[in-house]
């Protein structure tokens, strides 16, 4: 477990996996083992959205590729490159054509194995600074690499009627669990404020929207897209694409509020 630290916060990352976020005490993050999801945050990459109904496979510019739901990336370990007290950076990288062993299956996917016609190297980076986490994703590889990215955090819930406020709009954590797996669209919006027990800001650069997903009372995914996937047919995911130049940079900044 790498532990960042600053005056008054500390943030826990296990395995590039932002673990722990704790402010004045109070913890932001859903925990491991808690009812509603198995990890704490992870990246959609080189899709979002699910494609089953596509017999698992999305189209790009050197032809079909096996993908399953959110993408190849999450099932390729991090390496740490870089760590200070406030700092710590994360890499993946990826060879064109390899097979990446599918976790979904056979339980959830009749494919063993997913792919993708390009190479690159994904970068995750974390820095404390005072009173605020910046994570920031940056992309490099093939130039005219087709690509969605999200990021897929979740943070703990401790009251019973929490909000969410995106664009002055109200969200409440009943009509997020009544979107189901499909996940609530909050379309145009580069910052979403979780309204809890303690208050906590989730701001945006390069991403343009959010989507939020719980099937539970007590954790809330609040995830940064490029592009919402159930906007189009699976077959159709494609049209979600955003096309490599040189590399791409995202940012994601968590700033509780106390």
């Amino acid at each position: 477990m790498v532990k960042l630290k600053s005056r008054d916060c500390t943030v826990g990352i296990d395995a590039g996996e932002l673990a722990s976020f704790v402010r004045g005490g109070h913890e932001f993050i859903h925990q491991k083992g808690s009812p509603g999801w198995g990890s704490s945050d992870t990246e959609m990459f080189p899709i979002i959205g699910p494609l089953d109904k596509a017999n698992f496979r999305v189209q790009t510019p050197k032809g079909k590729a096996v993908q399953d739901q959110h993408g190849l990336l999450r099932q390729i370990p991090y390496e740490l490159i870089l760590q200070t007290e406030s700092t710590a950076v994360f890499a993946k990288e990826y060879t064109a054509g390899t097979e990446v062993k599918n976790s979904k299956y056979p339980a959830k996917s009749t494919e063993p194995f997913m792919d993708w016609p390009y190479s690159f190297r994904f970068e995750k980076s974390f820095e404390l600074k005072e009173g605020a986490l910046e994570i920031i994703f940056r992309v490099s590889g093939e130039e005219g690499m087709p690509f969605m990215l999200g990021y897929h955090p979740a943070f703990r819930l401790h009251s019973d009627a929490p909000m969410i406020i995106a664009n002055d709009q109200e969200i409440s954590l009943g009509e997020v669990l009544a979107v189901g797996s499909r996940a609530f669209q909050v379309p145009n919006c580069t910052s979403i404020t979780l309204q809890d027990e303690k208050q906590i800001t989730i701001g945006t650069k390069g991403f343009g929207h959010f989507m939020c997903w719980t099937e539970v009372r007590n954790m809330i995914c609040i995830e940064p897209i490029s592009f919402y996937p159930y906007a189009v047919e699976q077959k159709e995911l494609d049209q979600g694409f955003q096309y490599l130049k040189d590399k791409a940079e995202f940012k994601v900044v968590i700033k509780p509020n106390l």
